[in-house]
């Protein structure tokens, strides 16, 4: 049975909740675009990138506009988001992040992150947890976005383990077909009626042990 080596971490809804900054963000440029973002709307963009996601609005808004208007609209909302990010404190880490990222760090497990944003490190930084992550893979790093296991599979190169020996937690559709993907086992952080792909769901980290972690990994079924 495989031993468990390494942890890795989606960041958007897993480590910390800036998705309600990113839906002010693109609705504003969905409302420059003249038409609004509903916050049902708002889901298909979860685990997607940036330019992914500028094309779905695009899509669901009926508008077309060129490349260079593309990119320049894309970077006046991450502006706009990056103002908003300037609000967080540590204080907005999920609750039971901390203390699940120290039990890990006890037992010498390493971690990582792979998320598809390119504002991943400055965010760790502002809410004080950039020093646990022995390795980033984020947007500025991959170029095939989830659900392709690309982030994944770099983040377990980086810390010299094979897929078999990660779990990865994410709280998005797309991210968790990116884990399975790459052959390793997946957490889902939310509802276990949408993450049904998953190995294991929980609500978050406030309940949940290195402990729970390691029993569900050890005992799973491997094909």
């Amino acid at each position: 049975m495989p031993e468990l080596k390494a942890c890795l971490f989606d960041l958007d809804g897993v480590i910390v909740d800036t998705a309600r900054f990113h839906y002010i963000a693109w609705r504003q440029l969905a409302n420059d675009l003249g038409f609004d973002l509903s916050v049902h709307d708002n889901e298909q963009l979860k685990g997607v990138s940036r330019m992914e996601s500028l094309e779905i609005i695009l899509k669901l808004g009926g508008v077309q506009i060129s490349e260079e208007e593309k990119l320049q609209r894309a970077a006046v909302k991450n502006a706009r988001y990056l103002e908003l990010c300037k609000q967080m404190t540590p204080a907005d880490t999920l609750p039971g992040v901390r203390a699940f990222l120290d039990e890990l760090k006890r037992a010498s497990i390493l971690i990582g992150l792979g998320s598809a944003s390119k504002n991943a490190r400055i965010i760790l930084e502002r809410i004080d947890i950039l020093s646990y992550f022995d390795t980033q893979v984020d947007g500025n790093r991959i170029t095939k976005g989830k659900p392709d296991p690309q982030v994944f599979e770099m983040g377990a190169a980086d810390l010299g383990v094979s897929a078999s020996q990660c779990v990865v937690f994410e709280d998005a559709v797309a991210g968790i077909q990116s884990a399975k993907a790459a052959k390793m086992f997946a957490v889902g952080i939310g509802d276990p009626q949408i993450l049904v792909e998953a190995d294991l769901v929980v609500p978050g980290f406030s309940d949940f042990s290195l402990t729970r972690l390691k029993e569900t990994f050890e005992n799973r079924n491997i094909e």
